[in-house]
């Protein structure tokens, strides 16, 4: 349920972004980084982004625990898979937010 709910919020996003992109002036640096200053566009992504990396970590435990037998070995590649998504978090809210 959660890998479906998860991907109708990303479809939903990538229309939302098209038609934003489809509505700017013109396709230059300055209409490009208004569209980003805007908080409901910055909100709007990181509820995406944080869709995707709940959608790729149901997909990579599943993927793990059909073909990873050894259980140390799976535990780890739960680690590391979980260690990778909070840090792809953390420097998504640091490019959406930062300076």
């Amino acid at each position: 349920l959660a890998q479906r709910v998860t991907a109708v919020v990303m479809v939903i996003y990538t229309v939302l972004f098209v038609v934003m992109l489809l509505k700017l002036p013109q396709f230059d640096f300055p209409s490009w980084k208004a569209m980003w200053t805007t908080p409901w566009m910055r909100y709007a992504t990181l509820l995406f982004l944080l869709s995707l990396f709940v959608h790729a970590w149901i997909g990579m435990r599943n993927i793990f625990m059909d073909y990873v037998k050894n259980t140390g070995v799976r535990l780890v590649l739960y680690v590391l898979v979980i260690l990778a998504l909070v840090a792809y978090g953390a420097w998504a809210v640091q490019i959406l937010w930062g300076r």
